[in-house]
């Protein structure tokens, strides 16, 4: 079932732990036909099973590549591939899991050369309202453009760095930080336009919370074309609102969407992410 005109289908009735081979292309062919958005409703998912599921998708942060060091603290103990993302302390007073995580417009990782492919989100503990998350289609965004914007913005070039969320999103606290993180390996240069590899749909390939700066322009022509296209690529009509279920798995391509964490609640929330790794985007 559709989620909304721009990006996202649910898919329900399904046993992602039974799943085979032909299940599996179907569902990768609804999330692709959805510009990259896929709710799948009622999942009881084990670590190992989310893992395992992920991996049907290309190789992990965590096991082929590594997490950036500020988040390191947060993944779950044993399984190197699970970020907890929650609010939630245990008995001792200890985070389970990163709070305030995402926060701001962003796609996963892009400020690695080989950024985010797809991310799957497993909700274990929900509270009854509140704690949302927006996501935004760039193939729709970047299909709305003028044919002279596009034509602009073809052969541009984008700087991404971690530093950008890291001192501006209000998001990190200073003792989440290691020096490391800003060692050059958390920055990378993209193209604006990418092509997607899987639907052939060029997309919009910038985001507030990881986008530096356009290569090549001065500073002030930067911020002025940055500044345009992250209010064009988050107009209401490219994007899609999650609230969510206990048991919700959400999967969102990170080379399609951009996504938000509605930071509006108090109650206990905890969910686990795995990470897919993507290639270095392509050109449009």
């Amino acid at each position: 079932m559709p989620l909304s005109p721009a990006l996202g289908v649910e898919i329900s009735a399904v046993d992602l732990c039974a799943l085979d081979e032909a299940g599996f292309a179907e569902i990768r062919s609804l999330w692709n036909g959805a510009n990259g958005l896929a709710v799948i409703r009622d999942q009881q998912l084990s670590p190992e099973a989310q893992t395992s599921f992920s991996r049907r998708f290309g190789p992990l942060f965590g096991e082929d590549d590594h997490f950036q060091n500020s988040v390191q603290p947060y993944l779950l103990p044993g399984h190197p591939t699970i970020y907890r993302v929650s609010n939630k302390k245990s008995a001792a007073g200890e985070s389970m899991g990163r709070a305030r995580a995402g926060s701001y417009w962003h796609s996963d990782v892009s400020f690695r050369a080989k950024p985010a492919m797809a991310s799957l989100l497993h909700a274990i503990e929900v509270p009854e309202y509140g704690g949302d998350t927006l996501f935004a289609s760039q193939i729709a965004a970047y299909a709305a453009l003028s044919p002279a914007m596009q034509q602009l913005l073809a052969p541009l070039n984008a700087v991404h760095d971690f530093r950008v969320a890291a001192q501006t999103s209000g998001s990190y606290k200073t003792s989440d930080l290691d020096a490391d993180d800003f060692d050059g390996t958390n920055r990378a240069e993209h193209p604006v336009v990418i092509a997607h590899p899987e639907s052939g749909h060029s997309a919009l390939f910038v985001n507030p919370g990881f986008t530096s700066h356009l290569s090549g322009f001065d500073p002030e022509e930067s911020a002025a074309l940055l500044d345009y296209l992250y209010r064009h690529i988050t107009r209401v009509e490219f994007v899609y609102r999650h609230r969510w279920r206990a048991g919700d798995l959400v999967i969102w391509d990170n080379r399609a969407t951009n996504h938000l964490a509605v930071q509006d609640y108090s109650a206990d929330r905890y969910l686990h992410r795995s990470t897919v790794i993507a290639q270095p985007p392509a050109r449009a």
